[in-house]
């Protein structure tokens, strides 16, 4: 295989994986947005380790709601930047 075909294969696949980062992030920021409250519920308890990560938008909803219009703009930047 040609190096530069080898390099082209590389960047597909970083670019698929940046791509699917952003649409996780749009679809989780979205639906922190719409539900806060059980979004994070979901998360909170015995949930391979995320309970951390969501224990501060435990009772906040609205602090869920302003990192979910966060998320949702860095994914949307994230997808925006992509080449190809």
């Amino acid at each position: 295989m040609a190096p530069g075909l080898l390099r082209s294969q590389e960047n597909v696949w970083a670019s698929r994986a940046a791509e699917m980062a952003a649409i996780f992030m749009v679809g989780d920021g979205l639906m922190g947005l719409l539900q806060p409250r059980r979004h994070v519920d979901l998360w909170k308890d015995e949930a391979l380790g995320t309970e951390k990560l969501v224990a501060p938008f435990v009772d906040r909803p609205g602090r869920r709601r302003l990192y979910a219009v966060v998320q949702i703009a860095a994914g949307l930047a994230l997808a925006v930047r992509q080449k190809r």
